[in-house]
Formats: C-alpha cells, structure tokens, sequence
C-alpha cells in the first residue's frame, strides 16, 4: 500500500517504510493514499485478536504475518482477553482503555509497535539499529518503554517535561528497566519535548543524526502510523459490545466522546469511520488547555496562549500533532493546503482552516471542555451515582459528553473512552472523593483502594519502592546534545 506525506503528494513509501520511518522527510505525516475496504459485518463479528489482525494487517498489508505479530503483542500481557472491555455506567457505556501492562490507552498501540517495527526492518532489509525518540505528556513515555525495553536492534529515548506529569507516572518513567532505554526530563512542557524531537528528525539526513549516533530514527509517537493503526482495532470492538448486548442494531450509529490532547486517539476514531464503522459524532473533550475546542466552533488554530498545569496532565498540550492528518482528510488530500496551514503554525502560532473545511470538521465533530473542579465533581458524581471511579481525563470526557448530550438533545448510544487508571493520578482522584493532607502519593493510592474497593494494578503497587535509574534534566535546547551521546 502506498502512503504519502500529508504535505506532499508526489513522494510514495509503502507501509513497512511508513512505519519504519515514522516522520516523513518534509516533516509531514503518513498517511495512505487510499483506505482499504474491509467487510465491517464480518470484522464485528470477529475475537478482539481477530479483529486487530485484521484492521492493522489491512492498514499496514506490506509487513507480513500480522496474526503473529497481533498474538506475541498482546498475548498475556492484559488483564482481559478482550483488551478494552466495555462497562454500563449510567447512561453511557465506559470503554476501559486501560488494561495493559502500563495502566494507560498508549498499551494497547505501544504493546504492536515493537512486532510492526522489528518486522518492517527486516522486510526493508535494514541492519541499522533504530533509536526510538519519544516525547510524552505522561502515558506515552511508560508505555513505550515497556514495550521496546530490551528489545533487539531497537533503542528507545524518552523525553518528558520535568514536573508536567504526576508523580506515578513520572515514578513509571524513571525506575524503568532495560539495556537499550534512556528517559530525561526537559526544562519546559510538552509541546517544547515534542518540538525537540521533531527538531532532532530535521536535523538528520536520511533518518539519520548528523553527528554521533548512527541509529535509524523513528518514534513512538502517535505521529507514527504504526501507532495510530492498532488503536482503530477498539472502536469496532466496542461497537461489536454493544451490539452483542442488544442496546443497538447492526447499521445504528454510536457517539464516541475521547479526552483529547494529540488527536491520535480521536483521529482512530475517524478512521473507523472511514473504514465504515458506523460512528456518529466524535465529541472532542478538553481540560483547561482547550486549544482544540476553539478550533473545532471557530476554524483557528492558535496555539499563542498559556500551557495550563490541569490535573488531566496527559491532555496539556497546546500543538496537537495528529490534527494535521484530520486536516489531509478532510480535504480531500489537498497537501498543498496542509503544508501551507502547518508553516503557518511553525511561524506564526495560528492558522485559520477555510470556511468549507470548517463546517466539514463540525458535521463529524462536536467539541467542549471542561476545567480542574468540574472534573473532579464529575469523578465523585459518577462515583456516587454508578458506582464507578474514574481518572481525571476520564471524568472530563464524561462531563464533555453530558455537555453534548444536553446541548444537542443526540439520543444514540455514547461511549466515553477511559484513557488511564484512577491509580495513575490518585492525588487528584482522591481528593475528588474526600479530603486529602500530605503529597504522598502512593499512600494516596492505598487510601484510594480502601475508599473505591477497586484493587491497584499490579504495575503500579510498590512502583514506589523501586531504584530510580533516570534522573537526568536538560535545557529544551539541550536534546540533540544528549540523544548523540546516547
């Protein structure tokens, strides 16, 4: 399958590259030029596993024995052979996201990523190891890690905006083992990690650095499409639920509500839709950083505002990276526009889509916010209410889709995506709940056990007790400098 850039129409790669290389060489995204056609009714009808191999094997058809590679991925390693399992709670349905050996959504791409990169090297005949480079606003970073830890041929680097994620979830980073992993806070927030590693990209030839490092350069992040492509696998898999239940029929369309902070996941979403799925309105949830909420009721994009510190840290993000890949897809692959609309963010930190675009973007997408105290009143109403503790991105997708619900009077089904366990932010979970003294957040986590009922992943429980291996905190302008000496 050929994919493109989304800035350039006029340079192909096939998937296997798509994946290897994971940024294209004019800074664009990949995308493919064409979507395959999939039988829907027979993919609804499939086992999760099933249905992974055959969305991603689809998507990305030019790296081979994607059964395989599906079942080393993920074989084991969820608490549910279903992967994301669906829950009833009140009048939406909870698509738990969080089930994998991390606690976060990025699992279920990051767990796939090592089998379609380890296979596309040796479909494209490459002896070179990859350094994997990676910036994370929290989840992304342990997930990766987890996954490339230790494997063959592959280096990974984490970067993270020191004091920009929970305490957990730094703790996750930073006690991470294996021979081939390195992590380091940078002085700044996530939009200056991701721009650094996309500043890495343009200053290497030919995926590779210009001084140092030898490595073939790639990435985990949701800029990659080998990580974008598992993620559709969980729409299906959650329209499939709702179907076995008997709360809709074969053809009626679902709402989908994902707290949103890169796109990646939202975007999967869109893509199932594509792929026919029938999804209605995709409802973009935001915190205090409500970038994309502007965008969607107005058609700017202006990223020249503050970067708030929310209790949702997964979500601060002011440069939403995969909305590049909506904007190719919306206009019907009109690169030359994506390519003039991304210069005009580089430069100036605003860009305004086209009226047509605009309202395109509103028939599939519907977008709200919701700041720190609603969510927090929102994890203790659902708690009371259903009997459910959610996390803090959770809690604001769910008062985003009340929003929706309210203001739109849309009866279909919602699913609200779950992105992370309550336990990886217990601080703010818990303090939703009761008062709370001290900043010790793994007795937090105790108390949050005790409170809920709900047990704390295995992944999480004495994460505390464990050696720090990766203490390191670099300028912004610093990151080319450490990735070479790696």
């Amino acid at each position: 399958m050929e994919y493109l850039s989304t800035r350039n129409n006029k340079f192909f790669v096939d998937s296997a590259q798509a994946v290897l290389s994971g940024l294209a060489p004019d800074g664009g995204l990949y995308v493919p030029r064409k979507l395959p056609e999939i039988d829907v009714e027979a993919v609804l009808k499939m086992s999760t596993m099933d249905m992974a191999c055959t969305i991603i094997g689809a998507l990305l058809p030019d790296i081979p024995d994607m059964d395989e590679l599906v079942r080393r991925a993920y074989t084991g390693k969820f608490e549910t052979e279903e992967l994301t399992p669906t829950v009833p709670a009140g009048n939406f349905t909870v698509l738990e996201l969080f089930r994998g050996p991390t606690s976060a959504f990025k699992d279920v791409a990051l767990c796939m990523l090592p089998q379609l990169l380890t296979a596309a090297k040796t479909v494209k005949g490459m002896d070179e190891d990859i350094l994997i480079l990676t910036a994370t606003s929290g989840d992304t970073g342990k997930a990766a890690l987890a996954g490339f830890a230790d494997v063959e041929g592959v280096k990974i680097c984490v970067f993270y905006p020191h004091g920009g994620v929970s305490k957990v979830q730094r703790a996750q980073m930073v006690t991470q083992e294996g021979r081939n992993v390195a992590v380091c806070a940078v002085e700044g927030n996530f939009d200056d990690a991701q721009t650094g590693v996309k500043n890495i990209f343009a200053s290497s030839i030919n995926g590779r650095l210009l001084r140092g490092n030898r490595c073939r350069l790639s990435t985990a992040n949701s800029i990659n499409i080998g990580r974008l492509a598992p993620q559709i696998t969980y729409y299906f898999k959650a329209y499939a639920d709702l179907l076995s239940r008997g709360q809709i029929a074969m053809g009626d369309k679902v709402n989908f509500c994902v707290p949103t902070g890169n796109f990646g996941d939202i975007l999967a979403g869109y893509l199932a839709k594509k792929l026919g799925l029938p999804v209605g309105t995709l409802v973009c949830a935001s915190n205090a950083n409500n970038v994309l909420t502007d965008f969607i009721n107005t058609g700017v994009y202006d990223r020249r505002r503050p970067l708030h510190k929310t209790v949702s840290p997964s979500m601060d993000i002011l440069v939403s990276s995969n909305l590049e890949r909506l904007l190719y897809f919306i206009s019907d692959g009109d690169t030359e526009l994506v390519s003039k609309l991304m210069g005009q963010l580089n430069s100036e930190g605003i860009y305004a889509v086209p009226r047509a675009l605009r309202q395109a973007i509103q028939t599939e997408f519907w977008a709200g916010c919701c700041d720190d105290a609603r969510a927090q009143q929102t994890i203790a109403k659902v708690f009371k209410d259903c009997g459910y503790l959610c996390d803090t991105h959770t809690a604001t997708g769910w008062a985003v889709a009340e929003d929706y619900v309210n203001q739109v009077n849309d009866g279909r089904p919602m699913v609200v995506l779950s992105t992370a366990s309550p336990y990886k932010f217990p601080a703010a979970v818990l303090s939703s709940l009761e008062s709370v003294e001290g900043n010790d957040e793994f007795k937090q986590m105790e108390r949050l056990q005790e409170v809920s009922g709900m047990p704390i992943p295995k992944n999480l429980a004495g994460l505390d007790k464990k050696p720090e291996r990766h203490t390191n905190v670099i300028p912004k302008d610093q990151m080319l400098e450490y990735v070479t000496r790696l």
